[in-house]
């Protein structure tokens, strides 16, 4: 499993339906200040199921949908999905039944909805699902929630002063030991 595009609709300085193609290799991204970086990797962080409002520096849900500008109107939902390639096929043993379906794909789309109300929904290829089924399939893909492969504008400092225990969560993440610990549970 790898990861090959990002779509960001309505989320934070993103109005229009933007795709990045990332099925290369993907060292950085880079820009003028102002123009996205941290919010293209605030989607991901977003999409994968990021609970903090602090890591995706918003006070609330409905902060991350796009407010408007002097040429395009405000929008009611945000929504960013993450395309990842599965032609190797990712075997399904030790899977919940709700996730084994999905394995049989080519590619599998994860998809998080941020609604006004400040509500939200998870979905793997347009199916609602919840939270830990998209933690399982990204535990499948080596993608894990401390995503420490995104360095956010002050992450160096956290990840150079994280206690003993993030720095065992962060080396499992790189390891791909998550699939096994979902597994154990």
């Amino acid at each position: 499993m790898t990861l090959s595009s990002i779509t960001i609709t309505g989320f934070k300085s993103f109005a229009k339906k933007t795709t990045i193609d990332i099925s290369r290799n993907v060292t950085g991204i880079v820009g003028p200040n102002g123009s996205g970086k941290s919010n293209v990797a605030e989607a991901i962080r977003f999409v994968l199921g990021e609970q903090s409002m602090k890591s995706i520096r918003s006070k609330s849900m409905g902060d991350l949908i796009f407010k408007g500008s002097s040429t395009l109107g405000s929008m009611s939902r945000a929504s960013v999905s993450i395309t990842i390639d599965n032609k190797n096929k990712s075997g399904s043993r030790g899977i919940s039944e709700e996730i084994a379906p999905f394995l049989a794909y080519d590619e599998i789309v994860l998809s998080r909805e941020v609604y006004i109300d400040g509500g939200s929904t998870y979905k793997i290829n347009n199916t609602e699902v919840r939270l830990k089924d998209v933690q399982a399939v990204l535990a499948l893909a080596g993608i894990g929630t401390s995503v420490h492969t995104i360095i956010s504008q002050g992450e160096a400092d956290r990840l150079l002063s994280a206690s003993l225990k993030d720095r065992r969560t962060m080396v499992e993440d790189a390891l791909g030991l998550n699939v096994y610990q979902y597994r154990l549970k």
